[in-house]
């Protein structure tokens, strides 16, 4: 018996259907059966439901071609899909732009981290929780332990993507973390193996075809009404973001300029208005989805400083019981380094979480501390229209600016770049994205 079967390349699209049409043809002394498989491809995945559960039916589809996408584990839903699929564009751009593996972590449509593989210092290993693993982390899964660290409370129940297949190293990483989902070009059989035991096997893993091109024209719904744009297609690595800068110091680092495409990159997939900050290779605070710019500032602003906080001594060494869960030390160190400390320093609930009553991190020691952050990269998805935005950036640690600009006031906001030597670059590009 020989069988032969016409398939298309592994892995890019589902398997819809599959009829058998069978001949046997009779030779003296030889019967040889021929298995001729035909196989239909889907152009469409029906979901459990949209947004929230009253939202059905749900579905998502191609009106050309078929979906470039493969579930190899899980149901993914509406949100899944939203966050996965604007994940996988924004880690295919980092990757495109830096030479660098990419990940980042999505939640609600907006990354809460995003990171390229660069090596981890002991600090960073110990505030993102891989200090304690057995093995040499891989580029891949540096890139996805920043991308998780920066903000572990917004990333947790996250939807991550990465840049290149993903391997055992970050596999285990992502196998300690709460989380809806990963998507990637591939997977080896030893990450795959691990992913797909995940949450009792309901964990989504999606596979997606990396030379997908997606149509130029874009469309959506709003109401019954149908709106058509041409997709955001601009480059952000492009030099020439960087050469209109107007304020007296004009000298970005290669360092510096890596950051700022991360941070523009990052931006042009995260619900405006937009602000990042990003320090060595990684977005540190974002602030997405706020009306006001100064408000976004603030909010990003917030997360750097937790972020450089997590790294002072005095939280770095905090008393934590052994057996504390991952969840619940991100939850005590974000209210132990914040005004509400008292919270979780108060006799009858100390004893929950540490082995003995830490000392508190005051204001002063925390504005102390905070003021030694530095070389921080800032990026804004459209102008900042007050000089309040570079007030609060200067406070992080913010050395290095790429805006549009555009504002009426951009005078005032340049002023208060040359007040604190920072160095500024008007792009000339706004990326709102909703």
């Amino acid at each position: 018996m020989i069988s032969f079967k016409r398939n298309k390349p592994e892995g890019l699209f589902y398997l819809k259907t599959t009829t058998v049409t069978t001949y046997s043809i009779i030779f003296p002394y030889l019967c040889i059966t021929i298995y001729i498989y035909h196989i239909s491809y889907m152009k469409e995945l029906a979901l459990k439901y949209g947004c929230n559960p009253n939202q059905k039916p749900s579905r998502i589809y191609m009106e050309e071609g078929e979906l470039p996408i493969t579930v190899l584990s899980g149901r993914p839903g509406y949100i899944n899909f939203l966050d996965a699929l604007n994940s996988w564009q924004l880690v295919k751009e980092l990757k495109a732009a830096t030479g660098l593996p990419a990940a980042t972590s999505f939640k609600h449509v907006s990354p809460a981290g995003a990171a390229v593989g660069l090596p981890l210092s002991e600090t960073l290993k110990k505030i993102y929780f891989v200090d304690d693993v057995d093995f040499e982390l891989t580029p891949l899964a540096s890139a996805y332990a920043r991308a998780r660290g920066a903000d572990r409370m917004c990333s947790y129940g996250d939807f991550c993507a990465l840049s290149d297949t993903c391997d055992k190293e970050t596999a285990l990483l992502i196998k300690r973390e709460v989380s809806d989902g990963v998507i990637a070009p591939d997977y080896t059989p030893e990450a795959l193996e691990i992913l797909k035991a995940k949450r009792k096997g309901t964990y989504n893993v999606i596979k997606i075809d990396p030379d997908y091109v997606p149509a130029p024209i874009e469309r959506k719904q709003v109401f019954g009404i149908t709106f058509e744009q041409g997709r955001n297609e601009v480059k952000l690595d492009d030099p020439k973001l960087f050469e209109n800068i107007p304020t007296k110091n004009k000298t970005f680092t290669a360092n510096a300029k890596r950051d700022l495409i991360i941070s523009l990159i990052t931006l042009k997939y995260t619900q405006s208005n937009s602000v990042c900050y990003v320090a060595d290779g990684q977005a540190i605070g974002i602030g997405a989805g706020q009306q006001s710019r100064i408000h976004c500032t603030r909010l990003a602003g917030n997360k750097a400083d937790e972020w450089w906080l997590r790294q002072c001594p005095k939280v770095m060494n905090l008393p934590f019981k052994k057996d504390i869960r991952r969840a619940d030390r991100d939850n005590t160190i974000n209210i132990y380094i914040s005004d509400e400390y008292e919270d979780v320093l108060q006799d009858g609930v100390w004893q929950q979480f540490f082995t003995e009553c830490p000392e508190p991190l005051t204001r002063e020691e925390r504005k102390e501390w905070i003021a030694k952050n530095n070389g921080v990269a800032l990026g804004s998805d459209a102008f900042f229209p007050f000089g309040d935005n570079i007030e609060r950036a200067h406070k992080s640690g913010v050395e290095y600016i790429a805006q549009a600009g555009g504002s009426i006031r951009d005078d005032h906001v340049i002023d208060t770049c040359d007040k604190y030597n920072i160095a500024m670059a008007f792009t000339g590009v706004r990326l709102f994205h909703h």
